[in-house]
């Protein structure tokens, strides 16, 4: 598990280390790694030229000492300090012993274009609001160089906790992360600005819950239904489909193929799309008589391509079962229904779905994702998963809201969100947790459209065939 802590919780266990080391120590550790991670990408740091962005505080004293590193191996340095009087003293007189030299940021513009690699030391995960007008001014020329742009923590400009970027920030190559991933550089828009991230252990002591946590591989594979000699479909389980309509008869059959693929041992389905499903899935337990006559289920899909058929929601949330709600359950159900539930929820909005449940715009959401996926939560009283380019997933009850790695561009793509409901909605009829649930089925799914697009456009009903090669290979290890 990839797990990631708040700016208060990680300056509370850097004090609490430093308190433990001789002064500078904690610098020192972070540096080395720094400077490391800096040699690695040059490849030959000897004759090579770097540029270091010079804020205040320790952030440009983590700069200025892997500069110095950098400088005793042979390579020409300039540090640009954007606040002289507020430099690191002894960050400063380290790179000048090792040969090192020093200008104003009135020279930057000229040295960063014939650099081959930038440090960004200018702001530290305090920093708030986006960069100020000088250090703003050199984020579009260091974007534009041919020099690797390499982020001391976090790059400057962006929000360590929310991921949120308000103004200029620099887009870096890679950042070198210190003790902890931040939740910044794992959640949109800011993560887009981290490139690669390369995590330095300085020897932090850290709680054991996380702001954020990102499964893996192993993570997955250990919440995976897996059935057993004794197994039968219903033991399994089985979820129901409530979805499609006669203009969106497609939607159907994408939640089933999902549904299909998720571990459940049967899949019943329940709307006016019936012929299309049984044409595609001739194994789908088909029903027109609702969702209450649909028979045994352990959960609940409703919403996909479901038009105006509130009286199907509002059935299927009268169920005492796991429920998910997608797409247009999400407009149609009432909300006081929804937090009245005694069984799990799980709300799967895209941020424009999440911007008309919230009352706010778009691109507020788009903003703000983390703020956004837990404010929907709470208000629900359900688990939500946030799908976007950073999916999320947030319980109700507060904890780690989890991000998920995988997933590709093309995923953007046509009955997409309808695949990944069926796909969860079956994990939660096999007895996982909502937020187990969510998060395991946008990796699964993540994998499966990177593997099904392999670099090329995919439609939604590639991304359902590729779930069992993305589900082999998470058990594969």
């Amino acid at each position: 598990m990839r797990t990631a802590y708040s700016v208060e919780t990680v300056r509370a266990a850097e004090r609490e280390l430093m308190a433990r080391l001789p002064e500078g120590a904690l610098m020192q550790r972070a540096a080395a790694g720094l400077a490391a991670a800096c040699a690695d990408l040059l490849g030959r740091v000897y004759g090579s030229r770097v540029v270091l962005l010079v804020g205040s505080g320790d952030n440009g004293g983590d700069a200025l000492y892997a500069g110095a590193r950098l400088a005793r191996r042979g390579a020409g340095v300039t540090a640009v300090l954007l606040t002289p009087e507020r430099a690191h003293a002894a960050g400063l007189a380290a790179l000048r012993r090792a040969g090192g030299t020093v200008t104003g940021v009135e020279g930057a513009e000229d040295l960063i274009p014939r650099a081959d690699l930038v440090l960004d030391g200018i702001v530290g995960i305090g920093g708030k609001g986006g960069l100020r007008p000088d250090a703003a001014r050199l984020a579009p020329v260091a974007e534009g160089s041919r020099a690797a742009v390499v982020a001391v923590d976090l790059p400057s400009g962006v929000d360590a906790d929310t991921g949120e970027v308000r103004g200029a920030a620099i887009r870096a190559d890679l950042t070198v992360t210190f003790g902890t991933h931040k939740p910044g550089l794992l959640v949109d828009p800011a993560r887009e600005y981290a490139g690669s991230v390369r995590l330095v252990d300085i020897g932090l002591a850290l709680p054991a819950e996380a702001e954020l946590e990102a499964l893996q591989h192993a993570d997955v594979a250990r919440l995976l239904p897996v059935p057993t000699g004794e197994s039968d479909k219903y033991r399994r389980g089985v979820v129901g489909i409530a979805a499609g309509s006669a203009r969106y008869p497609g939607a159907a059959v994408l939640a089933v193929a999902g549904a299909l693929r998720g571990g459940a041992g049967a899949v019943r389905y329940v709307g006016p799309a019936g012929d299309a499903v049984i044409a595609r899935f001739p194994e789908t337990l088909v029903s027109d008589q609702g969702p209450k006559r649909a028979g045994r289920v352990q959960a609940w899909v409703v919403g996909p391509g479901a038009g105006d058929d509130a009286a199907s929601v509002a059935e299927v949330l009268a169920a005492d079962v796991p429920v998910l709600l997608d797409a247009d359950g999400l407009r149609l159900a009432d909300a006081g229904a929804v937090r009245g539930r005694r069984a799990p929820t799980l709300m799967t909005p895209h941020a424009g779905e999440a911007a008309a449940l919230l009352g706010v715009t778009r691109e507020s959401v788009e903003e703000a994702r983390l703020e956004s996926v837990r404010e929907l939560a709470g208000r629900y009283g359900a688990t939500v998963l946030l799908k976007g380019s950073t999916t999320l997933v947030a319980d109700s009850g507060g904890g780690a809201v989890r991000v998920n790695p995988t997933g590709t561009a093309w995923l953007a793509t046509a009955g997409s969100g309808d695949v990944l409901s069926g796909l969860a909605g079956s994990l939660l009829a096999a007895g996982l947790r909502a937020v187990d649930a969510g998060s395991t089925a946008a990796y699964l799914h993540g994998l499966a459209g990177r593997f099904a697009a392999d670099g090329a456009p995919v439609g939604a009903h590639d991304v359902a065939d590729g779930i069992r090669g993305a589900w082999r290979d998470v058990r594969a290890g």
